[in-house]
């Protein structure tokens, strides 16, 4: 999928918002990627996460034993890489503040992981979820994502590969521009800051 495509895909059910957003990384923008809409439709998420796979070398690609995603909005398409990649998906979600996984789900040892978000800005979410797959006994050999928001500069440790790497401007809280500071922010993301 080219970048205009998958932009019209989010576009085409109204996923990529114009606004004055507070970002899960605590940082603001006036673009907002609601994926959740974007994977909504089972046949469109498989697609995209096979646009993402097809990103991922073969020779890595065929390493992977499980996917792991952070919860809430990794789920989804984590789970459509495990289908896509004909493995186990499971996710790490963190109800007391730190991610772990639960509801059951353990590591054995040494398994070899891919970690799979849905939009990368900071990376915080991202380097969170590795540690504690880590943590678990997982190696995690690379990281994928529908969106890189960092258009590359991110820097995850692992091999990363985004579907789309794109640069929204972002902001700290004392750097917003005069149309965003002049509007109150909208927190449409699952973390709280």
């Amino acid at each position: 999928m080219t970048e205009d495509e998958i932009l019209a895909e989010f576009r085409s059910v109204d996923a990529l918002l114009e606004g004055h957003f507070l970002l899960s990384s605590g940082r603001h923008s006036a673009y907002y990627l609601q994926c959740a809409r974007l994977l909504m439709n089972p046949e469109r998420a498989g697609r995209i996460a096979l646009a993402i796979t097809q990103k991922i070398p073969r020779e890595l690609r065929s390493e992977v034993q499980v996917v792991i995603s952070p919860a809430m909005g990794g789920i989804i398409i984590g789970h459509e890489m495990g289908r896509a990649l004909g493995v186990d998906a499971l996710f790490v979600e963190r109800p007391d503040g730190v991610f772990g996984l639960r509801r059951g789900f353990s590591l054995a040892p040494g398994t070899k992981v891919l970690m799979v978000e849905d939009v990368v800005t900071t990376g915080l979410s991202s380097r969170e979820a590795i540690a504690a797959i880590e943590a678990s006994g997982g190696v995690v050999i690379a990281a994928a994502s529908v969106v890189d928001r960092s258009a590359g500069a991110v820097e995850l440790g692992v091999p990363f590969y985004p579907l789309i790497e794109l640069n929204f401007p972002t902001y700290a809280g004392d750097e917003l521009p005069p149309e965003l500071a002049a509007t109150e922010a909208v927190k449409p993301g699952s973390r709280k800051i």
